[in-house]
């Protein structure tokens, strides 16, 4: 089996499948709020893992708070948010190629009656210049992604925060890191962000875990109630389990961040090389993560594609799994014509990824395109 669609999740690390086992085992089920030894045990590796998830972002472990995975923490920042600062401030700024768990609570609030206004690329890119001009006095968030999850292009959030919370210091800033965390750096300080969504599934966690980083100071409002988890904003017995692995992977990879984007940019300029010679397109930048590398195939749609790949254990996706086979505005934001996008495939890396495995992949392709009906 090749692998190449991590950017939809990742295998578990076995630090991170250890981890969340031995969390389940007779000596670490506890419940977590529970006074007793086995209540301690679990507690102790809920804050272990909090303070390796913030050490890896600069951040304190104070300013974590787990959540079931990257939709819930960009819900509650974006919601959170509105609520708590969007009384007299009624405009939200955010991109047109946000991922849909910031971007359909963005349309929820819109129909509330928030100001929406959605930054669209020039160039096949993003500008800081764009993103600031699009904020005023009137504007409570601004939550952009740091990376796009289709293509992979980097978007100015570092300067683009800098400049807002200088000019604007009350308007919060959320970043959804999902694509960038663990492959690029994320630092609370350089990020200039009040919020931050991370998941645990896309670097090599289990799936069901996330996190979000709320800076110090910073307070919205809270959309679960119960029995008062995470200090009181999150409720819900927290699972031990994910949280441990989420932590072991985290600690894991955090001291290998440099060696694995070299890798990975290696393997990310083999696939264009190689896929360029057969005549199909790269639709990525040159600039953007190695990670994420979205590609049409002129003539195969995606889904034959897809599919024609599968039978050859060749594992790719035509796209964000979230959209489920619908068809993404995002790669005609960036400027990708619509009869590339009917053809255009995703491969994502991980840093387990081979040479190999690409020829394999380039192989198939040229085999596709000798022997599948094209489309005219």
């Amino acid at each position: 089996m090749i692998y190449f669609d991590n950017a939809a999740t990742t295998k578990p690390l076995d630090s991170a499948v250890k981890a969340a086992v031995d969390a389940m085992s007779a000596e670490g089920f506890g419940n977590p709020s529970s006074l007793h030894g086995l209540g301690l045990s679990a507690s102790q590796k809920v804050s272990a893992a909090r303070k390796v998830i913030a050490g890896s972002i600069g951040a304190s472990p104070e300013e974590i708070y787990f959540t079931s995975g990257a939709t819930e923490a960009d819900n509650t920042a974006v919601i959170g948010a509105a609520m708590s600062n969007g009384k007299r401030r009624r405009q939200i700024v955010t991109t047109s190629v946000e991922h849909p768990a910031v971007a359909e609570p963005i349309r929820r609030l819109e129909a509330q009656g928030f100001e929406v206004v959605r930054v669209s690329p020039r160039e096949g890119g993003y500008f800081a210049d764009d993103i600031v001009n699009a904020v005023s006095k009137e504007t409570c968030l601004v939550s952009c992604m740091a990376v796009n999850n289709e293509t992979g292009s980097v978007l100015p959030i570092e300067e683009a925060f800098r400049r807002i919370k200088k000019q604007y210091p009350d308007t919060l800033t959320h970043c959804d890191a999902v694509q960038c965390y663990m492959k690029l750096p994320v630092k609370v300080k350089s990020l200039n962000a009040d919020m931050i969504s991370l998941s645990g599934h896309k670097v090599h966690a289990p799936k069901g875990i996330g996190a979000l980083y709320i800076r110090k100071g910073v307070h919205i409002a809270s959309l679960i109630s119960g029995g008062g988890q995470e200090r009181g904003f999150r409720s819900g017995t927290e699972s031990v389990p994910l949280i441990a692995a989420f932590g072991a992977a985290v600690g894991e990879l955090c001291g290998s961040l440099d060696e694995r984007f070299a890798y990975v940019s290696e393997l990310s300029a083999l696939l264009r090389s190689r896929v360029s010679a057969l005549g199909i397109a790269v639709n990525s930048p040159a600039d953007g993560s190695p990670y994420v590398n979205s590609i049409a195939v002129p003539g195969l749609r995606s889904e034959v594609l897809l599919h024609f790949l599968e039978q050859k254990e060749i594992y790719v996706s035509s796209g964000s799994a979230c959209s489920k086979g619908k068809k993404s505005s995002v790669l005609s934001e960036f400027g990708v014509p619509d009869k590339l996008a009917d053809f255009t495939i995703r491969v994502s890396f991980c840093a387990e990824n081979t040479a190999d495995e690409i020829e394999a992949l380039i192989a198939a392709l040229k085999e596709a395109q000798d022997t599948l009906q094209k489309v005219r």
